[in-house]
């Protein structure tokens, strides 16, 4: 009888548990809870009203020049380019916000900022690529959802960061 009650219990316990996940009452770890989240209006991201005015202007810029089409080179010589390639586009959003001088390349961004994740921006950099997650959304010039087409868009659908080193902006410790 002792293992029929505990198995009732555990499938209760689990029960509560689905519903409180569903209501929201539970945020599974590493998601972004719903007050640092931005949403997508059909191809543009809407910032969260508790975002930052750094991550804000970063939205703001990523808006901007989405798709734009993808060029190899794009955004790197000026910051208002007739297209953007995926270190250009990642510079633009960083230089809108104030952390950014100049372009940098997606090496680069290997080692730029800090070695960590964040609630509202983490960039993922490897030698030949970069993109990034602005207030859980993903800004990146590869496998976007947000339209059929090339170049710079959002995403509301995460790829794998195998091989890539996560970095925050140096400087934006207070959020």
């Amino acid at each position: 009888m002792g293992g029929l009650f505990g198995r009732r219990f555990a499938a209760r316990i689990f029960g509560v548990a689905v519903a409180a996940i569903a209501l929201g009452l539970i945020v599974a770890p590493g998601a972004p809870a719903a007050d640092t989240q931005a949403i997508l209006k059909g191809a543009r991201a809407v910032p969260p009203q508790s975002a930052p005015a750094e991550v804000k202007a970063m939205i703001h810029a990523a808006n901007d020049i989405r798709h734009k089409p993808y060029r190899w080179g794009g955004g790197h010589r000026d910051w208002n380019s007739h297209g953007y390639d995926c270190s250009g586009s990642v510079s633009y959003v960083l230089h809108a916000a104030g952390l950014l001088d100049y372009p940098l390349v997606a090496e680069d961004f290997t080692h730029w900022g800090k070695p960590r994740h964040n609630k509202w921006v983490t960039i993922f950099a490897s030698e030949d690529h970069v993109y990034m997650i602005i207030a859980g959304l993903r800004w990146d010039t590869s496998y976007i959802t947000d339209g059929d087409r090339t170049g710079p868009g959002w995403s509301e659908v995460m790829r794998s960061s195998k091989g890539f080193h996560s970095r925050h902006p140096a400087g934006a410790h207070q959020w």
